[in-house]
């Protein structure tokens, strides 16, 4: 048997544990030192046209909502009634005039004020003031919505990292949203993640993506807080050539007229859903055959990669394996999305 020896052992790049991804422990500090404590993308500013245009998310157990107020601007606050935690709204978007609970009928002004509280009845002790909802940052960034469980987490362009640079030659903000497509996954998301986040499983996994890119010039780098994969494009393509993820749950690819965005949300330690938001130069045009064909082509690499994602999480289970060793030309992805998890469990 050929042994390593101990300097290229100590070197060696190999993946995390195979329990961080069904350990309800792990998932448990994900929530509270990762989701609890970064700007979670909500959606495109466009879907806020209106006071009363709302969406309202989750992440990781965490409820929350955006919502135009009155007064034009954003505001987001915990989806929870500070009455007996009752839910005010159904998880997707909306319009209200009034949030009002639908559990003992609790009414709140668009801007968190507790506005009545019907039948609770008299009780000196009692103060509306107190009683509102509990806000949340939010923030945008070229015409994109983020929000923050954290009352001490960095601006919003700060947490972006290299992100805006990146983004800088492509028009973004006069891409315009004309459809949207939901997916569900029995996987831990970090199982979806670390597929995501390199291109070496395409020729296995993605026929057609494969036939439409140069595989044997396929980049995958990082920068700050942001992957980037690359590939020169062949006929075909739906892509611009630049796909990336942004820390720690969002995607976003480019097309030649337009991009999409995608939320990865856990929903357990082994069950992920994902948001997938289409955008269009153009947009007043609509929808036609060829941007629904761009729109199907993606749906069809995401649906792809559900089957192989599933199989993993089930032999991470299985007590056989550990750990395995990461590539050095194609995994640099996975390695610096890991090694951004295991910090920020150890702090």
């Amino acid at each position: 048997m050929n042994q390593l020896s101990p300097a290229t052992a100590a070197d060696a790049v190999r993946s995390l544990p195979a329990d961080w991804y069904f350990d309800p422990a792990i998932y448990e500090a994900e929530r509270r030192n990762i989701f609890a404590r970064t700007w979670q993308f909500i959606g495109p500013e466009s879907d806020f046209q209106r006071p009363g245009d709302y969406r309202a998310v989750q992440v990781a157990g965490y409820r929350l909502f955006v919502i135009r107020e009155r007064s034009g601007g954003l505001k987001a606050f915990h989806n929870i009634c500070p009455h007996r935690a009752a839910p005010l709204l159904t998880e997707g978007d909306g319009h209200c005039d009034v949030l009002r609970c639908r559990y003992h009928g609790w009414t709140f002004a668009t801007d968190g004020r507790l506005m009545a509280t019907p039948n609770f009845g008299e009780a000196a002790w009692f103060d509306k003031k107190a009683h509102g909802l509990s806000p949340v940052r939010v923030e945008t960034w070229r015409g994109l919505v983020f929000a923050t469980l954290d009352d001490q987490a960095v601006p919003l362009v700060e947490f972006l990292g290299d992100l805006p640079a990146l983004l800088e030659p492509y028009p973004i903000e006069t891409f315009g949203k004309l459809d949207q497509a939901e997916f569900a996954m029995n996987c831990n998301w970090k199982t979806y993640t670390d597929n995501f986040v390199e291109g070496y499983h395409i020729p296995g996994i993605h026929a057609g993506l494969n036939a439409a890119v140069d595989m044997s010039r396929f980049e995958t780098t990082h920068r700050r807080g942001v992957v980037i994969m690359k590939a020169p494009q062949k006929g075909g393509s739906i892509y611009g050539g630049l796909w990336l993820w942004i820390w720690p749950n969002m995607t976003l690819s480019v097309y030649p007229d337009g991009m999409n965005t995608s939320r990865i949300v856990p929903t357990s330690e082994e069950r992920t859903e994902l948001r997938y938001e289409f955008y269009f130069a153009d947009a007043a045009s609509g929808l036609n055959d060829q941007r629904r064909a761009t729109i199907e082509t993606n749906c069809q690499i995401v649906r792809e990669d559900f089957g192989i994602c599933e199989d993993v999480q089930q032999n991470l289970k299985a007590g056989i394996y550990h750990d395995g060793p990461l590539s050095p030309r194609h995994e640099d992805g996975v390695k610096y999305f890991q090694d951004m998890v295991r910090a920020s469990l150890a702090q």
